[in-house]
C-alpha cells in the first residue's frame, strides 16, 4: 500500500466539495484502509474534480500541433450492423468511440474522468444522480448538445421494446423515463434502486451509451453522428471505415488528419497486415495468436489490466451438478497458475471463482485463494456418490483462447475421473439457436462463455448469477446471494463494499455455480513508430493523440 501524501494540502482542497461520502473516503485513505488508487477511483465515481487537487493529471494536459498523418488500423470485422443501440462485439464497439463520446470516460486505470459531463453527484440514498453537462458542445451536423439529448439517448437504451443491447446492464437500474431534464445542461437520473457505482453505467464502460441527438432516427452507419474529435468520411460494410479530424471539436483537435480502418476476418489476417506494413496498429491482440509479434523488435505489445474473464458454468439444476461437491471438485481439478502461464504467458491473473477481479477497488483480499487439489476433488466426488466419475459434454465458442481452455478443462477433469467430450461452436451457434434450446450458452449443462471488461463488478454479479439474471447460464438461485448483491450495489462507501464483497465471494466459493479461472489483460499491438494511442480494457481505441515518428 502506498503511503498517504506527505502534504494534506491537496486533500484539503478536495474536501471542500467532497460531501459526507467523499470525506469518509479521504479519512479511510489517511487511515491506510484504502489505497491511493482506490481513493482516485472512488472520487471518480462521486464526480469529484481531482485535477484541481493535484491527484490526477487533467485529460487535456498539453496541446500539440495537428499533423497530416494517416493512422492505419487492422481491425476485426464487425459481426453485424454498427449501431450504438445493438452493438456487442469488439469489432463494432471500437468504431463507435471514433466519433461518439460518453458522459464520462473510464480510463486504462479504471478511474472515471469527465467527458461530456463535467461533474456528477448522488443524493443521500444514491437513487438519484445529477450530472452537469459540458457547454458549447456540438454534434457533427451542427446541433448543440444538451440535456434533452442525454435523456433521449438513455430512454432509447432503457426501452425494452428497442432491442437495446444495454438492457443487460440497465435492467433493474434505470428505466425508460427515468432520465429527467433539469435544465439545458443538467440531467438527473432517477434510478430503479440505489446504486453506488451508477456513473460507470453512463460512461465509456457502457459502450452502447455514446451520446446521440434527441432527433436521431437510426441508420447510424450513414453518418456515425457524434460529438467526438473525428467525424465520418467513409464507411463500407465488410471493407473498412475512414474518419477525419473534426475541425469544430470542443476540445484539443485531433493530431492525425485521418484514421483508416481496414476490416479483417480474423486475428491472423490482422497480424499479417501489421507485419506487411499495411497497418500501424491492431486491437484485440491475443498472446496465443501473436507470438511472432511479441518477439519482433519492430512492434510493441501494450497491455492494461482488466476484469475480462471466462466463466465455466455448471447448470446447478442439471443431474451432474446438482450436488455442489461435484462443482467444487471440478474447480479443484484446475491449476490456475498453469493456465496463466500457458495460455497468456503471464499476461493474466488467477481468478477465485467470483467476479471480483483485482482491478476493482471493492474486491476482497481476505478470501483464501482456491488452488488445485486432485485428492480433495476425488474425495468430494466420492462423497457425492460419483466416485467413478461420469460423462458429459462441454459446449463452448471458437473465440480467442477458449478452445484451448476447453482442452485444459477436459484434461484436468480426466484426472479426477470425469470424462468430458468437447463441442466447440461458432459464436453464432453458441449464442444463437443451438443444440440445447434458444442458445447453448444459457442451456448447456457445462459451458465456457467469454465476459468482456467492466469497470465495476455490478453487471457480473447481477446478470450471470442472480436468480432472475438474464445471463444466468448456471441456473443459480440463492436468496442470500441475491440479498448480498442488492446490498453491494446500493452501497456508496468503498470500505463497506469490500466487506459485502468478501461475503459474496465466500458464498460463491462454497456454492461454485461457475468457475472463473483467470482475468486476462487487454492487449494491442502496434508499430514502434506509433505513439500516443490510448485504449481501454473494453477494446476501445483512441487515436486523437496518436503520431507516427519519422
Amino acid at each position: 500500500m502506498k503511503r498517504p501524501l506527505s502534504s494534506a494540502g491537496p486533500l484539503e482542497l478536495l474536501r471542500r466539495n467532497a460531501g459526507d461520502y467523499g470525506n469518509h473516503a479521504i479519512d479511510e485513505y489517511l487511515a491506510g484502509r484504502i489505497t491511493r488508487r482506490e481513493l482516485l477511483r472512488y472520487a471518480g465515481v462521486l464526480g469529484l474534480t481531482l485535477t484541481a487537487s493535484g491527484l490526477m493529471a487533467p485529460r487535456f494536459a498539453r496541446a500539440q500541433q495537428p499533423t497530416n498523418q494517416t493512422i492505419r488500423v487492422a481491425h476485426l470485422m464487425p459481426a453485424g450492423a454498427v449501431d450504438p443501440l445493438t452493438v456487442t462485439d469488439a469489432g463494432g464497439l471500437c468504431l463507435l468511440n471514433q466519433t461518439g463520446e460518453f458522459l464520462a470516460d473510464d480510463d486504462a486505470g479504471g478511474r472515471l474522468a469527465p467527458a461530456l459531463a463535467l461533474s456528477w453527484q448522488p443524493n443521500e440514498k444514491a437513487d438519484v444522480w445529477t450530472f452537469k453537462l459540458r457547454p458549447n458542445v456540438r454534434f457533427h451536423d451542427g446541433q448543440p448538445f444538451g440535456a434533452k439529448d442525454v435523456a433521449a439517448t438513455f430512454d432509447r437504451l432503457a426501452d425494452p421494446a428497442s432491442g437495446s443491447a444495454a438492457l443487460s446492464v440497465l435492467k433493474g437500474v434505470l428505466s425508460k423515463g427515468g432520465t429527467k431534464v433539469v435544465d439545458d445542461h443538467t440531467v438527473a437520473f432517477h434510478l430503479d434502486a440505489p446504486n453506488g457505482n451508477f456513473p460507470y453505467y453512463v460512461s465509456s464502460d457502457n459502450y452502447n451509451a455514446v451520446m446521440l441527438p434527441a432527433n436521431y432516427a437510426g441508420s447510424y452507419e450513414k453518418s456515425f453522428i457524434g460529438t467526438g474529435p473525428f467525424k465520418l468520411e467513409n464507411f463500407q460494410p465488410r471493407q473498412g471505415a475512414t474518419f477525419v479530424r473534426n475541425p469544430d471539436y470542443w476540445g484539443n483537435k485531433a493530431l492525425p488528419a485521418r484514421v483508416q480502418f481496414s476490416f479483417y476476418a480474423d486475428e491472423a489476417a490482422q497480424i499479417l497486415a501489421l507485419q506487411g506494413r499495411q497497418a500501424d496498429a491492431m486491437g484485440t491482440f491475443t498472446v496465443q495468436g501473436g507470438i511472432g509479434i511479441l518477439n519482433n523488435p519492430d512492434f510493441k505489445v501494450v497491455g492494461v489490466r482488466s476484469s475480462a474473464h471466462r466463466q465455466i458454468h455448471m447448470r446447478n439444476d442439471a443431474p451432474a451438478f446438482k450436488d455442489k461437491r461435484v462443482r467444487q471438485a471440478l474447480a479443484l481439478a484446475l491449476d490456475r497458475d498453469v493456465m496463466v502461464r500457458g495460455l497468456f504467458k503471464g499476461r493474466a491473473v488467477v481468478g477465485n471463482d467470483s467476479p471480483f477481479a483485482p482491478v476493482f477497488p471493492s474486491s476482497p483480499t481476505s478470501v483464501p485463494q482456491r488452488k488445485a487439489d486432485i485428492a480433495k476433488a476425488r474425495q468430494l466426488l466420492a462423497q457425492a456418490g460419483v466416485a467413478n466419475g461420469f460423462d458429459l459434454t462441454l459446449t463452448t465458442e471458437k473465440y480467442m483462447e477458449i478452445p484451448d481452455l476447453a482442452v485444459v478443462v477436459q484434461n484436468a477433469a480426466k484426472a479426477i475421473g470425469v470424462r468430458i467430450a468437447l463441442k466447440v461452436e461458432s459464436q453464432g451457434q453458441y449464442y444463437g439457436a443451438g443444440t440445447y434450446g434458444k442458445s447453448d450458452w444459457l442451456d448447456s449443462p457445462l459451458g465456457i462463455t467469454d465476459y468482456g471488461h467492466r469497470g465495476v463488478p455490478n453487471a457480473f454479479l447481477n446478470a450471470p448469477l442472480t436468480s432472475g439474471g438474464t445471463w444466468n447460464a448456471a441456473h443459480f438461485s440463492n436468496a442470500q446471494y441475491d440479498k448480498l448483491v442488492a446490498q453491494f450495489v446500493a452501497t456508496l462507501d468503498v470500505a463497506t463494499q469490500k466487506q459485502i464483497a468478501a461475503q459474496i465471494a465466500t458464498l460463491l466459493l462454497d456454492e461454485t455455480p461457475v468457475i472463473i479461472p483467470y482475468f486476462y489483460d487487454q492487449l494491442i499491438a502496434q508499430r514502434t513508430a506509433l505513439q500516443g494511442v490510448r485504449f481501454t480494457a473494453l477494446a476501445q481505441l483512441y487515436f486523437d493523440r496518436a503520431t507516427l515518428a519519422a
